[in-house]
């Protein structure tokens, strides 16, 4: 029930469909009808044994009409991990407002981390000095980065991740990522609740 709002919401904002060719390629990953056994496997972004609502999944229809992004529902404070080790490359923690209105975009505190490979994650909405690392910092795979929090242009607090990648052409393009869950390995589809394998900490 509580869902309700958000997904009426999605749909009366919802009334164009993304044109980018990989929507199609990442509906066909979603539903398993292509196999893909050699893309890297993330952690999901928070620590080991919580459970978060994927809210918004690859090409949703309401602000990730051309973003391969994920939204997951968190409360402010919430522990954020790295999903994949690298080098924090890039840092802002002093935004202070949020709202949907596009004047608050450059308010989203953030964390970019590049990977091994060249690639990077974005996390995005963090809470107003909620970093937990620093530029040129290495981290590693499962580590707390941060605090998620609801800055920038956002509804509601989440944390919105993403991964970049160059193309053939050397250009950056978005890249849907596959996780490992309770459930298996995979792509996350939206409205689901997404449990990270391993013990949750003791407080």
């Amino acid at each position: 029930m509580r869902f309700i709002p958000l997904i009426l919401l999605f749909v009366v904002t919802s009334c164009a469909v993304s044109r980018n060719p990989l929507r199609q390629e990442v509906r066909l990953l979603e539903r398993g009808l292509v196999k893909d056994d050699s893309s890297y496997i993330y952690d999901l972004p928070f620590e080991k044994g919580k459970a978060y609502y994927c809210v918004q999944g690859y090409f949703s229809m309401f602000t990730h009409r051309e973003r391969a992004a994920l939204d997951f529902k968190m409360r402010q404070g919430s522990s954020i991990c790295a999903a994949r080790e690298g080098v924090v490359i890039r840092v802002k923690e002093d935004g202070t407002r949020g709202g949907m209105r596009s004047r608050y975009r450059k308010d989203g505190n953030n964390i970019v981390i590049e990977h091994p490979d060249g690639s990077r994650a974005g996390y995005w909405h963090l809470q107003t000095d909620g970093a937990l690392v620093n530029v040129g910092d290495t981290v590693k795979k499962g580590q707390p980065i941060a605090l998620s929090g609801n800055t920038g242009m956002t509804s509601f607090p989440h944390l919105h991740f993403i991964v970049w990648d160059y193309d053939r052409s050397r250009k950056w393009q978005q890249v849907p990522t596959r996780f490992e869950t309770t459930r298996g390995i995979g792509y996350l589809t939206a409205i689901r609740k997404y449990r990270k394998p391993g013990k949750e900490k003791k407080k």
